[in-house]
């Protein structure tokens, strides 16, 4: 079983930044693949990047070249660089490791 826990969600002003944080924990050796997913009000759940353990990265068509994602040390957390945040990113971001999906997640409200 794996744990996964986000923060760094926020209120920001279009244009701004944000960094989104994931750590994972729990009875794993390897994790292949992390990532992040989002789901706005009255929309369902969208994919929004994955990275996997040698480094290659996806992201949707409407986050490319503003978000940037990564793995920190020993492959147990994911971080997800926002910039340029539009108020069509406002949603609850949730972290992704392989089959494994946090709970919880963390809002990101964009205000134009």
């Amino acid at each position: 079983q794996v744990q996964l826990v986000e923060s760094g969600g926020g209120l920001v002003q279009a244009g701004g930044s944000l960094r989104l944080s994931c750590a994972a924990s729990g009875s794993i050796r390897i994790l292949n693949v992390m990532g992040w997913y989002r789901q706005a009000p009255g929309k369902q759940r969208e994919f929004v990047a994955r990275i996997t353990s040698d480094g290659s990265t996806n992201y949707a068509d409407s986050v490319k070249g503003r978000f940037t994602i990564s793995r920190g040390d020993a492959n147990r957390t994911v971080y997800l660089q926002m910039n340029s945040l539009k108020p069509e990113d406002t949603a609850v971001y949730y972290c992704n490791a392989d089959i494994f999906f946090s709970n919880q997640g963390t809002q990101v409200t964009v205000s134009s």
